[in-house]
């Protein structure tokens, strides 16, 4: 690659970071030119602890244009949230011209060379929207965190191949994917700029599902380049608070997206759905959390909110609720096997499997 295009790394900081270490020490090590790259880090508060840009200071500014490539911190008032966090970064790099963000998850670091494949696919395919870097896990750097995320046709995101030996895949260079990652993805800033920022009422989870969706509607594609290697500490936690925005943000997905014969033909299932839900909700402790959801979309004001993503979306759409449907996943695969049970995989998965598979025949819009 003769002519490398900036990029704007971006890294959402959250009180006294410590994944920091490990940043910086990948950083160190880029073989991307750094005269080429940013690291925009944005400091999202704590609530309790506040500001942690006096950390970073001491931490990575140390580092910054001499070790590692330049580096900015964007300290903020408040939390705004993942998607909040990355939009502060984006409308920097687009403030100061750059081609590229890097999305960089806290909790993980890029490998040496992780850069130059994914911008080379993406300057090659000018229809790439989006690319993701191949997410292995850390310390168990032979499993696989995510090859792109699969996403189950009520709403439900999740790691494809979660803790596959990578020895064991045959992986294609670039592949087509449901929906890329948030921990570790490429995107343009002109089509950030053309397509609209993340959506903020997100606050966190599945705000990368809908980007990608808006990506596929808009006639772009979403791949994953798997010689771009991205280490991951990930940790699925059962926090009930991921539990009420994983829950709430689905609908808000599927709500933006699927025409309403779509969301009718679906509603059964997605009825049945929402009993298994309750019961399962009631049985670990976030019943709360669930009662939490339907009060949001019980709320008028909400609807409208998300009615009106609705119709933008729907303006700017060149495919087919079909055409959608065909990245779905007809099972959902919890990523822990601690939160698997004999209902679903037996009696929840092999329904849900039958019933897509008539829907996909009914769907021809």
């Amino acid at each position: 690659m003769n002519n490398y295009p900036k990029i704007a790394i971006i890294y959402l900081s959250f009180h006294s970071d410590p994944y920091i270490e490990d940043m910086v020490s990948a950083m160190k090590k880029i073989t991307y030119p750094k005269d080429k790259l940013e690291l925009v880090i944005v400091d999202n508060p704590h609530p309790k602890y506040g500001s942690s840009v006096k950390f970073l200071e001491q931490n990575v500014m140390t580092f910054s244009g001499k070790e590692i490539c330049h580096t900015t911190i964007l300290p903020q008032r408040e939390n705004s949230g993942f998607s909040g966090g990355n939009n502060v970064g984006v409308k920097w790099a687009i403030d100061n011209n750059f081609d590229y963000v890097y999305f960089h998850n806290n909790d993980g670091f890029l490998s040496a060379n992780a850069l130059e494949p994914i911008v080379e696919e993406m300057e090659k395919d000018k229809k790439i929207g989006q690319a993701q870097s191949l997410l292995m896990l850390y310390p168990e750097t032979d499993l696989i965190n995510s090859t792109g995320n699969s996403f189950h046709y009520l709403g439900f995101g999740f790691c494809a191949d979660y803790r596959h030996k990578l020895s064991e895949k045959k992986l294609e260079k670039v592949t087509d994917i449901a929906y890329a990652s948030g921990a570790g993805t490429l995107m343009r800033v002109d089509l950030l700029e053309k397509l609209g920022l993340w959506g903020e009422d997100f606050f966190m989870y599945h705000e990368d599902l809908e980007y990608s969706f808006r990506m596929r509607v808009a006639g772009y594609r979403v791949v994953l380049v798997s010689n771009s290697v991205f280490f991951h500490k990930y940790q699925f936690s059962r926090s009930i608070e991921k539990f009420y925005f994983m829950d709430r943000n689905r609908h808000a997905v599927m709500l933006m997206y699927f025409r309403i014969p779509t969301l009718i033909i679906l509603a059964p299932m997605g009825i049945v759905l929402e009993l298994a839900m309750l019961l399962f909700a009631t049985k670990n402790g976030w019943l709360n959390q669930k009662i939490k959801v339907y009060s949001y979309w019980s709320k008028v004001s909400n609807w409208k909110k998300w009615l009106k993503k609705r119709k933008k979306i729907q303006k700017m759409r060149k495919v087919k609720d079909r055409d959608l449907l065909k990245w779905a996943s007809s099972e959902i695969k919890f990523q822990e096997s601690s939160m698997d049970s004999w209902v679903l995989k037996y009696i929840g998965n092999p329904l849900m499997k039958i019933y897509f598979a008539v829907v996909k025949v009914i769907i021809f819009w």
